[in-house]
């Protein structure tokens, strides 16, 4: 029986760190600058709310990229624990494999006759 649905695992794609960009402090800054404005005006303060709800809406929408973008990158589907788990076996794979070429390293080179 054979479904339509590719595997999860395999149509998930996988991103780095460095292509996140989570670029939400100036529609934040902007959001609070618009909060901070007192108007005497009725009409300024209307178009300022409506200018601010934009803003807001930009900032959860960018917040909403920004989560699709973690939810992409390899290891996340792993516990805190399992992470430092893999982590601590990997160490150790790496101290045996350092271990090991300073052993070969040590090792005397062998001599050739000569015919």
């Amino acid at each position: 029986m054979e479904t339509d649905e590719p595997n999860t695992e395999s149509a998930r794609q996988s991103i780095d760190i460095d292509e996140i960009s989570i670029d939400i402090l100036p529609v934040l800054y902007e959001i609070i600058r618009s909060i901070e404005k007192d108007h005497h005006d009725n009409t300024a303060k209307t178009r300022e709310s409506q200018d601010c709800s934009q803003k807001v809406l930009e900032l959860q929408k960018r917040l909403n990229q920004a989560k699709a973008d973690i939810r992409m990158l390899p290891g996340i589907e792993f516990s805190k624990e399992q992470q430092l788990n893999h982590l601590e076996a990997l160490k150790t794979q790496l101290r045996l494999k350092q271990e090991l070429l300073q052993k070969y390293r040590n090792l005397c080179p062998f001599k050739f006759q000569k015919p």
